[in-house]
């Protein structure tokens, strides 16, 4: 079954998405023209974070095939009123499953040389594909859409903002409903509720919230244990918008803080503003890691600093670039990174302090409203 997108403005009821087909299509270009050089017929498109960039279909299960003058989308029949608003593809909604569709159309196509994701799909994937591969052969291919999804549009810079937007709207109503004694679970469900409440798709990932000697798990899930007086609190939080995502930490006080525990929150800031104050278009990703370990070396901590430094951001949580130590890649204006120093002392606690930017020409911006000075609730 095949089904052809509707112009908006149709009268039948349907969003007019068409405003946003012509940035997609200029992608599938980009991508088709970048894989020339790898004598490949075809791609296959199966990552769907990789499937949304290339088509804007948000769906659940999908498959993009793109040839010089082709791109079919395949997907299942529950999408089947989705698919044509979403995207200006030609959609093939497929009765069997789409590993199964693809290599028909692959057939009829007269597709020699099929490329795929070779890190993308896993190895029963892709004996399936391969036992269906009867024409053509497979040909793995890297990282190349991610390549080009580092670098994002104004279209995609103006949909992270959002979404950093809602997600401090959401932290800063959280942190006005707070009462000593609420469990960290509690302190979490209230985030995101809230961050849905203001429009979001959903948490970017599952809210950390961690109090006292458990500050010092990096990724610390939320338990029942209550929030108490004369302790850290870190908040590690982000919102989806669109598809999007954004990230902050929050390190903070309740109560009486010691004055290691100060210390560590100003040598953790310190370290942040120094990475931030490094960034800028040209810089090598290891540059902006290095600037941030520097500082905390001062203070005698870097040993604790156990995580890189940053990450890329976008339709996914992490992505490229990553901001770490062996990382020659050199920052492009127009990535969005995190910024995210930390120090994690086992049995005592951990800070982090985290924003999300925009690497610019001549140096960032930072989109994460929420104050970095250290909040005592």
């Amino acid at each position: 079954m095949s089904v052809k997108p509707e112009a908006a403005g149709n009268g039948r009821g349907r969003t007019p998405y068409l405003s946003h087909f012509t940035e997609f299509s200029e992608r599938r270009a980009r991508f088709v023209e970048s894989f020339r050089d790898t004598k490949i017929d075809a791609f296959l498109v199966t990552a769907l974070p990789n499937v949304r960039y290339l088509s804007g279909f948000s769906g659940s299960n999908a498959a993009l095939l793109l040839t010089a003058d082709r791109s079919l989308l395949f997907t299942d029949p529950r999408y089947q009123t989705q698919a044509p608003q979403e995207c200006d593809c030609d959609i093939k909604i497929a009765k069997k499953a789409l590993l199964i569709e693809a290599p028909i159309w692959v057939n009829r196509l007269a597709v020699k040389r099929l490329g795929f994701e070779r890190t993308r799909i896993s190895f029963e994937a892709y004996d399936f594909l391969k036992r269906n591969a009867k024409t053509f052969q497979l040909v793995p291919v890297g990282d190349a859409i991610e390549q080009l999804r580092m670098v994002k549009s104004a279209t995609e810079i103006a949909t992270i903002r959002k979404a950093v937007e809602l997600n401090s709207a959401a932290f800063d109503h959280a942190l006005r409903t707070f009462k000593r004694g609420m469990t960290e679970v509690d302190l979490a469900g209230k985030i995101e509720y809230r961050m849905r409440r203001l429009g979001a798709d959903g948490p970017s990932f599952e809210t950390i919230v961690a109090a006292g000697p458990r500050t010092a798990l990096p990724h610390a899930h939320p338990t029942a244990r209550a929030i108490k007086g004369d302790e850290l609190l870190l908040v590690d939080m982000g919102a989806t918008v669109a598809g999007y995502a954004s990230d902050m930490t929050r390190t903070m006080g309740v109560g009486r803080l010691s004055t290691k525990a100060r210390r560590m929150y100003r040598a953790v800031l310190e370290s942040q503003l120094v990475a931030i104050d490094s960034i800028k278009a040209g810089i090598a990703s290891s540059t902006v890691d290095r600037s941030a370990r520097t500082v905390l070396k001062k203070y005698g901590l870097d040993e604790w600093f156990i995580h890189s430094t940053g990450h890329g951001l976008g339709l996914e949580i992490h992505e490229g670039p990553r901001i770490g130590k062996k990382e020659a890649r050199r920052l492009e204006a127009g990535m969005a990174i995190t910024v995210e120093p930390g120090v994690y002392l086992e049995d005592f606690g951990g800070v982090r302090i985290e924003d999300t930017v925009i690497v610019t020409k001549n140096g960032c911006e930072v989109l994460t409203p929420t104050s970095k000075d250290l909040i005592i609730l």
